[in-house]
């Protein structure tokens, strides 16, 4: 007996034991649109949109659905995407089609230049999904509700403001962390893609609230950008960081330049959030790629910055050889969620294209290291120079957060009221004075504060039945960091207006009352004609208990 007592008190410790370590792990949220990978740049382009649908069969084959968050974001609108790009683009690619590009970019000569980035039937829903899952991952880790976000789908680094570049066009990178930057001081963005993150580094190259940091080759080829003097200007100066490599880099050689590089910068730095890019061509033989690294040689750089547990979002990028995409973002997510995958491949439904060994790795090749330690050492030396004179973690005046960018649809009062009519059902009663003790008073009407657009206050204003006051966004009572004028250029939160201060408890019961009558059909002294706009607001609200929740 006294044996089996000491036995459950050894298993029930294990159980706490566990419990306890599965409440310290992150809390990890993956984003995945099944339609992104019905789309195809062309006949013979190398970058392949249906990669994404075999990295998430073979997560879901591996069970690690179990583990995290699966969510499908929201399709970002036209009115997120020109928070940083210009609406000329924006309207160009909600409208171009293959049989009118040639025209619309005069040649390809605007918007659309070169080959690389040819119009492609459902070119803005593509655009859309990419944007939409990291801006909703921006906004999930935020709120708190996640410690990683993952979108393979995310990661087009080279779309710049007002054209497309190298296989990207809108540039979902800069969407997310000018989300992030309404909530956090500093956010670092690191890039592991072969190529130079040009369009990230471009659009935060004047400010200092954003560290860009690229290990890229250089130079001599694509986008050319990217040497090692390249460190900002203005208040970004020496807020750019490039790391130049040469052909055939390897596991060893780019953890020794990586590793120390990212410690100094964050240690610095201090960043709230990270941004890792997790390009996958510059593993071993990918067709446009020049590098030897093996997939755990990637994913060492992924769990490297996963240690410093900061608020991450993972996304990916470039990545040509879809066989080795698919097995090494397949392996950084487990390795984000902490599971140990099995080698063999799990049966799924593209297990024809992991033959003949059917095995979870990208080896490295016999590939020639062009990187000599001394190449290596002089650019190590310049960067740490120009890290050290860098003021340790710039500040940030805090101000009011500005209110999310979710404003209500374009519905009319006729569709709101039907909606209205379905969440608050008409009582059975045939005599409306029942209901005239909800009614607010006149004094209590009086207390409402005119500021507020949806309860106007002049009288013609509250005669008129059909009142609809300008749409309002919902948005969350918390604290942010003022943009900078930089930021404020980049197309950021400096363009959002500021939250009011809301009213208490006293409001919310007059709002009760008002929504209540109005859903019964009751007219009477004293209830102003709020639109049914209005109501469907304050409804929303009250229900949450509180003045809004992040959106998405």
């Amino acid at each position: 007996m006294l044996a089996d007592a000491e036995m459950m008190e050894g298993v029930e410790r294990e159980e706490e034991g566990e419990k306890r370590h599965s409440s310290l792990r992150p809390k990890i949220a993956y984003y995945y649109d099944a339609d992104v990978g019905n789309y195809s740049y062309g006949l013979g382009h190398p970058m392949k949109p249906h990669r994404m649908r075999m990295v998430h069969n073979l997560v879901l084959n591996y069970g690690m659905d179990k583990h995290m968050d699966m969510m499908r974001p929201p399709r970002a609108t036209p009115e997120q995407m020109t928070r940083f790009h210009t609406d000329e683009y924006i309207e160009f690619l909600e409208k171009v089609t293959p049989e009118t590009a040639a025209a619309m970019t005069r040649g390809h000569e605007l918007f659309l230049t070169g080959e690389d980035c040819p119009s492609f039937e459902g070119l803005f829903e593509f655009c859309s999904i990419s944007a939409g899952g990291s801006i909703a991952a921006a906004n999930r880790l935020t709120s708190g509700e996640a410690d990683v976000c993952i979108n393979w789908a995310g990661g087009l680094h080279h779309a710049k403001k007002r054209e497309a570049s190298g296989f990207c066009y809108v540039n979902d990178i800069v969407l997310a962390i000018l989300e992030l930057l309404r909530y956090h001081q500093r956010v670092l963005y690191i890039d592991i893609d072969i190529h130079h993150g040009d369009g990230v580094e471009e659009a935060f190259y004047t400010t200092d609230r954003v560290m860009t940091c690229s290990f890229h080759k250089f130079p001599d080829y694509f986008p050319g950008t990217g040497s090692v003097e390249d460190t900002g200007m203005g208040k970004g100066k020496r807020y750019a960081v490039n790391f130049p490599l040469r052909d055939g880099i390897d596991d060893e050689t780019y953890a020794s330049v990586f590793r120390p590089t990212i410690q100094h910068i964050i240690e610095w730095y201090r960043p709230g959030a990270v941004v890792l890019q997790c390009g996958a061509d510059s593993l071993a033989g990918d067709k446009l790629g020049v590098f030897n690294l093996s997939m755990k040689g990637h994913a060492a750089c992924v769990s490297f910055v996963k240690s410093f547990n900061l608020p991450m979002i993972v996304l990916g990028g470039g990545g040509y050889a879809v066989r080795n995409v698919s097995r090494t973002w397949t392996y950084e997510t487990g390795l984000l969620l902490g599971v140990e995958l099995d080698e063999n491949l799990p049966f799924n439904d593209y297990l024809d294209y992991y033959g003949p060994k059917y095995k979870l790795e990208v080896p490295e090749t016999n590939m020639e290291n062009h990187n000599t330690p001394e190449y290596l050492a002089d650019i190590q030396s310049k960067i740490v120079e120009n890290l050290r004179s860098m003021p340790f973690a710039p500040s940030v005046q805090m101000t009011d957060v500005p209110r999310d960018g979710r404003v209500l649809g374009d519905e009319s009062d006729d569709e709101l009221d039907d909606r209205i009519r379905k969440l608050h059902p008409r009582p059975p009663t045939t005599s409306s004075s029942a209901f005239h003790p909800l009614l607010p008073d006149s004094d209590t009407l009086s207390s409402l504060s005119t500021e507020d657009d949806d309860f106007p206050s002049s009288a013609s204003s509250l005669r008129r039945p059909g009142y609809v006051g300008r749409p309002r966004k919902v948005g969350p009572r918390r604290r942010f960091f003022a943009p900078t004028d930089d930021h404020a250029a980049v197309g950021g939160c400096g363009n959002h207006e500021h939250s009011a201060p809301r009213r208490g408890a006293e409001l919310e019961d007059v709002l009760k009352r008002v929504m209540g009558a109005r859903a019964a059909g009751v007219g009477g002294q004293g209830l102003p004609m709020v639109s049914a706009r209005a109501l469907e607001e304050r409804r929303g609200v009250l229900q949450q208990g509180r003045w809004g929740t992040p959106g998405v």
